[in-house]
């Protein structure tokens, strides 16, 4: 079973045992009933920021749907180079978890990879609270709520992850940043 299949299959499993139906889960994580049964059933792409939203919801931690295994640090977690859970959500995104055994976490930093391809429209997705993008290497252009910025090597960016945003790899390089996502919403707002 691929690693989309076996998330799908612990989202569908977790809403079952929480009680949900298809319909209240979806509107509780801001999606559509057709969306959130894409994502059940493992047929669509689970975008990350919708992930913590649901596992929030559901009282556990991204790390179980991720993993399947529940995270038990406490008072920190090392992640090594190249050793985090991964995901790979599409073909286009690569996804590696930093604090995926830290329990009760405010936030969720993820290694993220985007590869480039050719002259396709950028997905869009959205998800309660704010996000943090730092890149480490190559062009980004990362879409957010219709402004379309484009982020190299040092630059970051904070933003209202509510607002539909997307990215993409330039240059025909992949591009790799340090994605920060609190699922919290901003105090000042």
């Amino acid at each position: 079973m691929d690693q989309r299949q076996e998330i799908a299959r612990r989202v569908a499993a977790l809403r079952a045992d929480t009680g949900l139906t298809s319909a209240q889960a979806a509107t509780e994580t801001g999606v559509s009933e057709q969306d959130y049964l894409s994502f059940e059933s493992g047929s669509a792409d689970i975008p990350m920021g919708w992930l913590t939203v649901f596992s929030k919801r559901c009282g556990v931690s991204p790390t179980s749907l991720l993993t399947g295994s529940d995270p038990h640090a406490r008072v920190f977690h090392l992640t090594r180079r190249g050793t985090g859970p991964s995901v790979e959500r599409t073909h286009e995104y690569h996804y590696e978890s930093l604090a995926a055994q830290f329990g009760k976490r405010m936030m969720d930093p993820f290694l993220v990879t985007v590869e480039p391809k050719d002259a396709a429209p950028i997905h869009l997705n959205s998800h309660p609270g704010d996000e943090f993008n730092y890149v480490i290497s190559g062009k980004l252009l990362l879409r957010i709520d219709g402004h379309d910025l484009v982020l190299e090597s040092g630059d970051s960016l904070y933003f209202d992850s509510s607002k539909p945003h997307g990215m993409a790899a330039l240059d025909g390089k992949p591009a790799s940043f340090l994605a920060v996502i609190s699922d919290a919403e901003g105090a000042s707002r």
